[in-house]
């Protein structure tokens, strides 16, 4: 089955408004940029974003911020943004923060099929406030509940027509566990190959977790924050704060 769509537009344009959306990623590294990019111009409204990061001002998920196209985001860390920060403190936008181990095996649950399951992390903070908790071998634990997606955003490095999928260094991280998790999985590559062209070995994520494949025309693959150290011989050199 050839799972191949010609663009980001066609892959968005039967998102209708309301949907729940798993964006892969990890800060700016992995993230489906063009798929993004394609819901943004499309206009799809009160949406329901799960990824860690919210993206930054002008970048990824935050242009979807920019132009009031998110409802409700469930992440674990939306430092880097200053329009999220603002929509969430002025009420504008509903959050759900979730602890960044818990927030991976929640997605992880969705995928396996697994109603639920127990984690220590949290116990005694906001975040189990209203769960079910429990004593187990003498240890407090905090009862999660697994998530799932209409759709998941993933990105992958390359991928083939049937859509198996390989991933590249950081991202990794979210993309896989997130393809198993929605009804239907879309995934965007930076090399698109025939089938047989990829080592089985090395596949991570199995084209049976994936409806569509899109080859993306371009990716800025922007570096989330700059740090910087001394070079060796004097001067100072520019560091990536996470880098695929």
């Amino acid at each position: 089955m050839d799972k191949v769509l010609a663009s980001a537009a066609e892959a968005v344009a039967r998102i209708p408004d309301g949907a729940t959306i798993m964006m892969g990623g990890f800060g700016l590294c992995g993230i489906p940029e063009n798929l993004i990019l394609a819901l943004h111009d499309r206009g799809t409204r009160n949406l329901t974003i799960i990824s860690n990061n919210a993206g930054v001002d002008d970048f990824g998920i935050g242009i979807l911020l920019q132009t009031r196209q998110v409802r409700k985001m469930i992440s674990t860390y939306v430092g880097e943004n200053q329009e999220f920060e603002r929509q969430c403190l002025s009420g504008e936008l509903e959050l759900e923060l979730v602890p960044q181990g818990t927030f991976a095996e929640r997605i992880r649950a969705g995928g396996a099929g697994i109603g639920g399951f127990f984690t220590p992390t949290g116990y005694g903070t906001i975040v189990a406030e209203g769960k079910e908790t429990r004593v187990i071998d003498g240890r407090h634990y905090v009862l999660e509940a697994p998530l799932m997606a209409d759709f998941a955003f993933v990105k992958a490095y390359r991928g083939d027509r049937l859509g198996n999928l390989v991933y590249r260094r950081t991202a990794r991280n979210f993309n896989p566990m997130m393809a198993t998790a929605a009804t239907v999985t879309i995934a965007e590559v930076e090399e698109l190959v025939e089938p047989g062209a990829i080592d089985p070995n090395t596949v991570v994520t199995p084209g049976i977790f994936v409806r569509y494949i899109l080859q993306g025309p371009g990716y800025e693959k922007r570096i989330e924050r700059r740090t910087v150290r001394p070079a060796r011989g004097g001067g100072w050199r520019a560091q990536p704060w996470w880098h695929e």
